[in-house]
């Protein structure tokens, strides 16, 4: 669907470029904003769970956030807010699951270099979730997939250059999938084409509740 023929709005809440481009190639126009929450104060054992308490988490805070701007006045078609969080800098809301162990982002570097030379050569689970909301009726609608990312071996060089540009503190899991760098060390990606179908599924239900 081209921008000019959506009969809705749509609000990202999220920073992620990957999940820029992807609503760009799908040819949508959007909004940016983010929530801003605490993410580390959300637990839950689930890997499944986290990602979609998260997803929830963030839509709350970004519909407490546009009841004090003037985003939504004089729009006649309805608003849709997608939600999502991006772990290994994958689309949608991820964690990483690493040999059982939900990772968060490093908290130092050498924790992050701990994370990347771990999957160097091996792979880590990903999970992910999405939700959006329909601002003017309130309905909603998530899900969550996972997926197993397998890596080639990553240098030594490339991992210090990831942290020289602080990438590795951006993201939970420590390594951003789409970043220049880190793209040629993905392998493969198992079972992964969740956003991109859920969005536009999403979109076709949510857009007609008024």
């Amino acid at each position: 669907m081209a921008a000019a023929e959506s009969s809705f709005k749509i609000i990202l809440g999220s920073s992620s470029m990957a999940r820029q481009r992807i609503l760009a190639e799908m040819g949508y126009e959007f909004t940016i904003m983010t929530a801003d929450i605490d993410e580390k104060s959300i637990r839950k054992e689930k890997p499944e769970d986290l990602v979609t308490a998260l997803a929830e988490a963030k839509a709350n805070a970004i519909m407490a956030r546009l009841q004090h701007t003037d985003l939504l006045e004089n729009v006649a078609c309805p608003t849709l807010l997608i939600t999502a969080d991006t772990n290994a800098g994958y689309t949608g809301i991820l964690v990483v699951v690493y040999k059982g162990t939900i990772r968060e982002k490093p908290c130092n570097e050498d924790e992050a270099r701990e994370f990347i030379k771990g999957y160097s050569g091996g792979h880590a689970a990903v999970v992910g979730s999405v939700l959006v909301t329909n601002l003017n009726s309130g309905a909603s609608k998530g899900g969550w997939e996972s997926a197993e990312v397998y890596f080639h071996d990553i240098p030594n060089e490339v991992i210090d250059s990831l942290i020289d540009e602080e990438i590795p503190f951006k993201v939970a899991g420590g390594l951003m999938l789409e970043h220049p760098l880190t793209l040629p060390f993905v392998d493969a990606v198992v079972s992964f084409v969740f956003f991109r179908c859920f969005i536009a599924l999403s979109f076709d239900i949510l857009r007609d509740i008024t």
